[in-house]
């Protein structure tokens, strides 16, 4: 009978034709040669008169068969070669390879040549065959940092085989159990150090051309967020005065005249009856130096991780604070002052400059000693999260007054001050470096609109480049899909490079598989999408200790997902870095420490060292935020 070995893998004849085409392998003649045939004989050769029962799985075997035809369980003892030739048994002969032997040798060898032609070659770890008249394969391919997928592969192929070291597939699968059909990717060794990038993606200096500038606006709930920037916007002409007119005629209908300004970004009917901001506001304004996108970020504890999610996205951020009595010393507060998280955040964030705004020096009559008073205070605490002295600028202000934003005081009171005014101070901000020349990385952190396999999505390139008819790979969703086209500023571009702020029109792909979180990147070097991680944190001020088991937010760029401590590795010297202690039993306040944390769902990420946007990770509990850390390994990712 004829005999096939199973190696995990379910060969049809397809398979075997082409791997005896490509690799000039005679199987039948080998095998001759040793004195043994694997194909079936003819029915007057090999004849049979008994049976033996296989212990394994019970099937009843040729006498001639020493091994199980099933399961492939060799016989015990063995005492008849596997094959009777003209009735007479051959005595089993130990040097002579079976035919287990030969495929198990023929495995090899493709692996072999294929190391030969490929260093790093990918291996499938599942294959299943269709057992109907389908021949399409599903291959779940082990993640390799770097690894990417051509373009121009993405095109359904039938009856191929993934791992065969001349080919590159890329096919779509239907699963026999549920009749979806998923794209399976199998990706070519490709590193991040050997991406070239292509010649529109660099930028070219332009006399005049504006560079953008990512700003947030953070601060305790009432400080003024809001107002600051609809005032910014209205002084800048972004906003016209019969709009301006509109707004403080519908704030005053409704009690709340002062919050006319605000109303310019906090558009929601639930925003303006509660009088605050609930969501990450995006608008844009220019500078004599600057085009800024603005990000108004919510202040209340019960939107942090809103603000997490949109301010994540900023070069430089502007601190308003409170300056009169008792609200300054509330956004301090260890234990619930905004101001002291939403300090701790925009450092996280990887932002080293900021601009320090104490407003509502109106009410303090504009007091040098109460702005003094504010400056030590708080300054302090912002040398302790990790910014320098020289990156902090402190302006006194009146948001509602209107003095020392966009000119010069007016007011004598305030003319203790010699330093620049608010746009002065944006002005002053220096551009972090931008990664045109690594591959394109888009976190998501908003999905617009959504239509008939069209997605508008918004975002801000971390790395590379993007332009209208691009291919490009949507993770964790594998998809792949096309830019119908790119708007900044709500108006259309053609290119998008690294540091810019835009929505990216999709075609070609379903809404559903376009989320917030998501990683829009280079088909040739994907995201990596992991479910566990080995972190480096710092833990904030906390009450409870966290200990193995502990129930924890985690956020990650735009993406949040539920996470548990599986491991405490060690605790950290905060200088020195070294480790101080093993496996510790918990950790307390302002402890450093690497940790081994477990998520409920896969995310987009990258360990800190190749991608810092998307190696910053946030962990929050009970409505706070207690620790803030970095991913230095990925130690589970998904298949």
């Amino acid at each position: 009978m004829p005999r096939k070995v199973n190696y995990g893998v379910d060969y049809d004849d397809d398979y075997e034709d082409d791997y005896n085409d490509d690799y000039d392998y005679d199987y039948d003649e080998e095998v001759e040669e040793n004195g043994i045939t694997a194909k079936t004989m003819p029915a007057k050769e090999v004849r049979s008169a008994k049976v033996w029962r296989c212990p394994i799985c019970t099937y009843d075997n040729e006498d001639s068969m020493s091994a199980c035809d099933i399961c492939g369980i060799l016989r015990n003892p063995l005492v008849k070669s596997n094959i009777q030739i003209n009735d007479v048994a051959a005595p089993f002969k130990f040097n002579v390879p079976s035919p287990d032997d030969l495929v198990s040798s023929g495995l090899q060898s493709l692996k072999m040549k294929s190391k030969d032609n490929q260093r790093d070659t990918n291996i499938p770890v599942e294959l299943e065959l269709s057992a109907k008249d389908q021949e399409s394969t599903s291959a779940s391919v082990t993640r390799q940092r770097g690894n990417g997928v051509n373009e121009k592969d993405y095109a359904p192929t039938s009856g191929s085989i993934p791992g065969m070291p001349h080919r590159n597939v890329n096919t779509e699968a239907m699963s026999s159990k549920t009749g979806k059909v998923e794209k399976t990717i199998e990706r070519k060794t490709a590193s991040i150090s050997d991406f070239t990038p292509e010649t529109w993606m660099i930028p070219e200096t332009v006399d005049g051309e504006l560079s953008q500038l990512n700003l947030a606006i953070v601060g305790h709930v009432d400080s003024g967020k809001s107002t600051l920037s609809g005032r910014l916007l209205h002084l800048s002409g972004r906003i016209s005065q019969k709009l301006m007119h509109k707004y403080e005629k519908e704030a005053k209908q409704q009690g709340k005249g002062s919050f006319a300004y605000a109303w310019a970004l906090d558009e929601s009917a639930e925003e303006r009856e509660r009088g605050i901001t609930m969501t990450v506001g995006v608008a844009f304004f220019t500078s004599k130096k600057y085009h800024i996108v603005l990000l108004d970020s919510p202040g209340h504890r019960d939107f942090v991780p809103n603000m997490i999610s949109g301010a994540t996205q900023a070069d430089a951020a502007i601190l308003v604070v409170d300056a009169s009595m008792g609200s300054f010393e509330a956004g301090i507060d260890a234990t619930g002052g905004q101001t002291r998280e939403h300090a701790q955040l925009i450092r996280s964030f990887g932002v080293d400059q900021i601009i320090v705004l104490v407003n509502k020096m109106d009410v303090v009559g504009y007091s040098k000693e109460r702005f003094d008073f504010v400056k030590q205070k708080l300054g302090t605490f912002l040398r302790t999260c990790g910014f320098k002295e020289s990156s902090i600028s402190w302006v006194p202000a009146s948001v509602m007054e209107n003095q020392n934003l966009v000119a010069n005081s007016s007011d004598s009171r305030l003319s203790w001050y010699r330093g620049p005014f608010l746009m002065d101070a944006i002005d002053s901000l220096q551009l972090p470096a931008r990664d045109y020349s690594k591959p394109l990385q888009i976190p998501i952190c908003d999905v617009k609109s959504q239509s008939q396999s069209q997605v508008s999505a918004c975002g801000k390139l971390e790395t590379g480049a993007i332009r209208p008819g691009l291919k490009v790979l949507v993770m964790p969703s594998k998809e792949i899909t096309t830019v119908r086209s790119l708007e900044r500023d709500s108006q259309p571009c053609s290119i998008a490079r690294a540091g810019d702020n835009v929505t990216v029109n999709l075609q070609g792909i379903e809404g559903n598989r376009v989320t917030a979180g998501s990683v829009i990147c280079h088909p040739d070097y994907p995201v990596q999408v992991a479910c566990q991680l080995e972190m480096k944190i710092l833990v904030l001020e906390i009450s409870t200790p966290i200990v193995i088991g502990s129930q924890l937010e985690f956020h990650i760029h735009h993406a949040k997902e539920a996470a548990k401590i599986v491991k405490i590795l060690s605790l950290l010297d905060p200088k020195a870095g070294k480790v101080t202690k093993k496996s510790p039993r918990c950790l307390l306040s302002k402890q450093n420490a690497m940790v081994e944390v477990a998520l409920q769902g896969p995310v987009c990420v990258e360990e800190y060292s190749s991608c810092r946007a998307l190696g910053r990770v946030f962990l929050r509990a009970s409505g706070r935020t207690i620790g803030l850390g970095v991913v230095t390994q990925i130690i589970k990712t998904e298949n």
